[in-house]
């Protein structure tokens, strides 16, 4: 025979390490959402309420601050289980990943995009702990084939780096044309 579950047994949870700073955090982006929708979403004169463009919009960043803030009033009063801090770092070690990212991004007007890329695939892969030679011979091929595929394929207009101007004038024209 089984037993039906009360409405507090069949919702209740327990707070997971880093759902309250989730919770408080998505709550504030959906807030931040909310603020800046009128400035972003345009409502029309004389069209039909479901035909406007900001009428989804709104419907879905409402709808979002909504439940998040139910997410967050449920996070708020469930019991917690410890581990936060741990979970915590573990979120910021993503983080480290994107400031690799902007680091790239800042040195291929100024090293080139051909060894700019080539040291940023070479330096992931070892940050990644793959120190073999095939590996380190791949990531060096990958680099080289992202430019070219990029830079002499599809024709992306990159900035030439500055460290270009150094080279001699027959190899200069070459350089900040293909690579």
């Amino acid at each position: 025979m089984t037993r039906l579950k009360t409405f507090q047994e069949l919702f209740k949870r327990d707070r997971r390490p880093g759902d309250l700073v989730f919770a408080v955090l998505f709550l504030g982006f959906c807030l931040f959402l909310l603020a800046n929708l009128r400035s972003q979403a345009q409502w029309l004169d004389n069209t039909a309420t479901v035909a406007q463009p900001a009428f989804w919009p709104t419907v879905a960043v409402i709808g979002m601050s909504f439940f998040a803030g139910l997410h967050l009033i449920g996070s708020m009063v469930s019991p917690r289980i410890p581990g936060r801090l741990k979970e915590g770092i573990f979120w910021l070690r993503s983080a480290e990943y994107a400031v690799y990212f902007l680091i790239y991004v800042w040195s291929v007007p100024i090293v080139g995009y051909l060894l700019s890329t080539i040291l940023f695939s070479l330096f992931l892969t070892i940050r990644l702990g793959y120190r073999s030679h095939t590996a380190i011979i791949m990531s060096v091929l990958f680099g080289l084939s992202v430019v070219l595929v990029f830079r002499t394929g599809l024709q992306v207009r990159i900035p030439p780096g500055q460290i270009y101007q150094y080279l001699p004038d027959s190899i200069r024209t070459f350089a900040m044309v293909y690579l």
